[in-house]
C-alpha cells in the first residue's frame, strides 16, 4: 500500500504541467499586449508629450521584464518539479536552463519583482502632480518592502549557505 501511495504522489507531479504550459499561455497575453502599446506609441508619437512616450516606454519595459519572469518561472519550475526538458542538441539551450534549483529562482524572481516594482514606481513619480500624497508614500512602501524582502531572502541564503558548507 505504501509503495502504491508513494507512487500516486510521485506521478501527481504531473498535475504541475497544464499549469506551467498555461504560463506560455499568459506569456503570449503578455506579447500581445507589448504590440498594443507600441502601436500606441508609434501611431500618436507626434501628438504626445515626451512624458507620455516615457511611460509607454516604460510600460513596454514593464511588459518584457514580467514577460521574463514568466519564462523563468514556468520552465525552471517545469524542470525542478515535473521533468528535465528534453532539448535536443541541435537547439539553442538557454544557460540558466538546468542550473536553476529553487533557491536561486526565489532569488531571481524576487530581483525580478524588485525591478518590475522600480519601474511601476517610476511611472508613478512621472505622474505624481495626478497622484495623491498617500498613494504615492503607499507605493513608496510597498517597494521599500519589496526591497527588504528580496534582501533579506538574500542575506538568509548566504546565510545557510555558510551553514551548510560548515555542516559538510
Amino acid at each position: 500500500m505504501e509503495k502504491l501511495i508513494e507512487g500516486l504522489m510521485y506521478r501527481s507531479r504531473w498535475l504541475l504541467a497544464p499549469i506551467y504550459l498555461g504560463l506560455s499561455v499568459a506569456i503570449l497575453a503578455m506579447g500581445i499586449k507589448f504590440f498594443v502599446e507600441l502601436v500606441h506609441l508609434l501611431t500618436d508619437i507626434i501628438s504626445m508629450s515626451e512624458a507620455q512616450m516615457i511611460l509607454i516606454v516604460l510600460s513596454l519595459v514593464d511588459i518584457a521584464m514580467v514577460g521574463g519572469l514568466l519564462l523563468m518561472v514556468m520552465m525552471s519550475g517545469y524542470e525542478n518539479f515535473v521533468s528535465r526538458l528534453d532539448i535536443g542538441d541541435e537547439q539553442e539551450k538557454l544557460s540558466w536552463m538546468g542550473k536553476m534549483d529553487s533557491s536561486s529562482l526565489k532569488a531571481k524572481i524576487a530581483a525580478s519583482i524588485v525591478a518590475i516594482s522600480s519601474i511601476h514606481l517610476l511611472k508613478k513619480f512621472m505622474e505624481a502632480e495626478n497622484v495623491d500624497n498617500d498613494k504615492l508614500m503607499w507605493y513608496v512602501l510597498i517597494h521599500i518592502t519589496f526591497v527588504a524582502s528580496a534582501f533579506a531572502m538574500g542575506l538568509l541564503d548566504v546565510i545557510s549557505g555558510k551553514a551548510n558548507r560548515r555542516a559538510d
